[in-house]
């Protein structure tokens, strides 16, 4: 990778600003109604589309409305009603796993604890975070593809590592980091995405290090 340029200090507060003006309202394009539809989701969208999610969860979440239902669901049942998903044969444990233990060791209700969401299966720290950003606007980060995309495109970060990248950005913006984390995602989505960045509707181009160059 090339040796990029790093943003000022001002340089810093001024794109901050720019995503707050933007993003503040911005939450998750995934589907769901309370906090156990959420994990699933989101649990579901690693290295796959939220667009390709909503289409899965409808009736996914009609045969298994909560964890309880979950818990007790044949694994191949699960896996039939996600096998549009990547990756589903594990993520079908991983739902199952989580399941049973939201239910043995937390009465069935979802921990809002972003170590506690960690404990059940196929959530990690990413995941734990995107729960806590989005159900109860926690001032964490989490960096997926858009996010270290975007950081490494405004020399915000030079970390080889979405976890490295995630401390950075945390040290670099220490607050109102939910919105930043949604404007992010968004903002590396629709415009500056990985091929054929949108730069004519860039509204950051005199940020950008590497305009079109780095394309994770």
């Amino acid at each position: 990778m090339l040796t990029m340029k790093k943003a000022t200090k001002k340089e810093i507060q001024e794109i901050h600003q720019i995503f707050i003006d933007r993003y503040s309202d911005a939450v998750t394009e995934l589907s769901y109604k309370n906090a156990y539809e959420l994990v699933v989701a989101v649990a579901l969208s690693a290295q796959c589309t939220d667009k390709r999610v909503n289409v899965i969860t409808p009736a996914l979440f009609e045969k298994y409305p909560n964890p309880q239902t979950m818990a007790v669901a044949k694994i191949e049942d699960i896996k039939k009603l996600i096998n549009t998903c990547s990756f589903f044969n594990n993520k079908a444990k991983n739902l199952l796993a989580m399941a049973k233990r939201v239910v043995e060791v937390y009465e069935g209700e979802i921990p809002m604890n972003a170590k506690e969401l960690q404990t059940l299966g196929g959530v990690g720290q990413k995941t734990a975070n995107v729960v806590m950003i989005e159900y109860t606007g926690a001032n964490l980060m989490a960096v997926d593809t858009h996010v270290f995309r975007v950081a490494h495109r405004l020399g915000l970060s030079d970390d080889k590592t979405a976890l490295k990248t995630e401390s950075t950005l945390v040290k670099k913006f220490k607050n109102n980091l939910h919105a930043l984390h949604q404007g992010m995602v968004l903002f590396g989505r629709y415009i500056c995405t990985a091929k054929n960045p949108k730069c004519d509707e860039c509204f950051l181009t005199e940020f950008c290090k590497t305009k079109k160059t780095f394309k994770v």
